[in-house]
């Protein structure tokens, strides 16, 4: 393996987006060449404008209209180049550093898939909203009844891909019922699958946070969704 793409969708990041820039740009990728695609969806805030001045240094990818992260994510997924791709959220919530330790288990040939869980307790976690913690625990609970699975964190932004393994997957889902989606297709597709602990530093509704409890009923929808058809 000679390369990985970090996938960053984007909206309404001002405030974060060049300092996860630098992080992603420090962090190890176990001596792998990187390309970083960014994706803006539909930015309000100003980050539309100011990724158009990073142009020359990054990939950059532009939605005419908010269309949601799993879109976004479509849309990188289309012009990755790399042999694994992972996902980075825009804010600071989660720390490059910790890619070291995900993508080492698919450059061994070990893993297709690994997530990084925020509830093993291994590393700094910021406390959890309560209906956020309780709506993911009841959406994990809900992915490993209905796939045979033991994941502890399905809802997590740090997932990394063997890039071979993404190449016959249509993802439909526009918003962050990407999530479940993707798990279930790996599920279903016998994905060598596996966890490890990441830091997680979360952020509250005033401190930017988008997801919320309807995109909760969505994902639920989805699991059940994707578990009978594709």
């Amino acid at each position: 393996m000679d390369k990985i793409s970090i996938v960053i969708p984007v909206y309404n990041e001002i405030n974060t987006i060049d300092k996860i820039l630098e992080k992603v740009e420090k962090a190890s990728f176990c001596g792998l060449e990187k390309e970083i695609i960014l994706v803006d969806d539909m930015s309000q805030d100003g980050t539309r404008e100011h990724l158009k001045t990073l142009e020359d240094k990054y990939n950059i990818y532009y939605h005419d209209k908010n269309k949601g992260k799993g879109a976004a994510i479509r849309t990188a997924m289309s012009h990755i180049s790399g042999d694994i791709m992972v996902i980075q959220d825009a804010d600071l919530e989660y720390d490059p550093e910790d890619y070291q330790e995900l993508i080492k288990l698919i450059i061994e040939d070990k893993a297709d898939v690994v997530y990084g869980s925020r509830l093993t307790g291994a590393k700094p976690s910021r406390s959890f909203m309560f209906t956020h913690l309780l709506g993911n625990k009841l959406l994990t609970f809900t992915t490993n009844i209905l796939y045979g699975a033991t994941l502890t964190d399905m809802e997590t932004c740090y997932k990394a891909f063997r890039a071979s393994f993404l190449k016959d997957i249509q993802i439909k889902s526009d918003r962050f019922d990407f999530e479940p989606e993707i798990t279930a297709k790996m599920l279903k597709k016998k994905a060598r699958l596996y966890e490890l602990p990441i830091s997680y530093y979360g952020r509250e509704y005033d401190e930017g946070k988008k997801i919320t409890w309807k995109d909760g009923i969505h994902a639920l929808i989805a699991l059940v969704r994707f578990r009978f058809t594709d």
